[in-house]
């Protein structure tokens, strides 16, 4: 049994300056990690996911966020420097990338023997993520050094959050217990 790596939402609309939900200079630091991560775990034979939001340009989801990475426009799409890494596309809608998404089917195929999650928003798609993929009992690892947030007492908390109540191995570089 190899891993499943979700990256979540690492999408034009969030990595890149000038979009609404751009995450910051400080999150694009994450990029590089990224990639290693990838290169790494692809040589292990792990499968990749990328978990995209996909919003309808009338999406309830906008009356709290400004509209963002909706379906058909270059923000909802993977930045250039994921993009090259073999992987499947799968479009989500709310902030778990399970809700109403094929993951849970492709999990069930994969039988992954844990689950590595990385991506932005800390506190916000990856947090909701990894407390769902708990709540299906997968093990999980959230390497630190590939998540981020715009909001860095929130990413913290998510950090504190995740492991501590949901139980998932918060990782440094190179996949090395924190």
């Amino acid at each position: 049994m190899a891993n499943v790596v979700l990256v979540i939402d690492m999408l034009r609309g969030f990595m890149e300056e000038g979009h609404p939900l751009y995450c910051g200079d400080e999150a694009r630091v994450i990029i590089p990690d990224i990639q290693a991560l990838l290169e790494r775990e692809q040589t292990q034979g792990s499968t990749i996911l990328f978990l995209c939001d996909h919003h309808a340009p009338d999406d309830p989801e906008f009356k709290m966020f400004p509209p963002h990475c909706v379906q058909g426009t270059t923000e909802a799409e993977v930045i250039p420097e994921l993009a090259v890494y073999e992987g499947e596309i799968i479009p989500k809608t709310r902030y778990s990338a399970f809700f109403k998404t094929s993951l849970d089917r492709r999990l069930a195929e994969l039988k992954p023997e844990q689950i590595i999650v990385c991506g932005v928003c800390t506190d916000i798609c990856v947090c909701h993520t990894v407390a769902d993929a708990r709540n299906r009992d997968y093990p999980v690892e959230v390497p630190v050094d590939c998540v981020a947030s715009f909001d860095q007492e929130a990413h913290e908390y998510a950090l504190k959050h995740m492991e501590k109540v949901l139980g998932a191995k918060l990782t440094g570089t190179g996949g090395t217990e924190r």
